[in-house]
């Protein structure tokens, strides 16, 4: 396989930049079942840790004001 950089794909036209994307997308839809199993692992486990003990987390209202406060420094 060719290595190719950002520019190289810059250079290419807009119908091969698209089938660009459409070949990197059906890779990735390929293997989606070993990504879904991850992310479902991961939510399974956040799930489990709240129902042990509800207050270790943050409301939304707390976690989205830390967050917009770190975007304006």
């Amino acid at each position: 396989m060719k290595n190719i950089s950002v520019l190289d794909t810059l250079n290419l036209s807009i119908p091969e930049r698209i089938q660009l994307v459409e070949d990197i997308w059906d890779s990735i839809a390929a293997d989606a079942d070993s990504i879904a199993l991850s992310e479902k692992e991961i939510l399974d486990e956040r799930i489990k840790a709240f129902h042990s003990d509800p207050q270790a987390g943050s409301p939304w209202d707390e976690v989205y004001e830390r967050i917009t406060k770190r975007r304006e420094i």
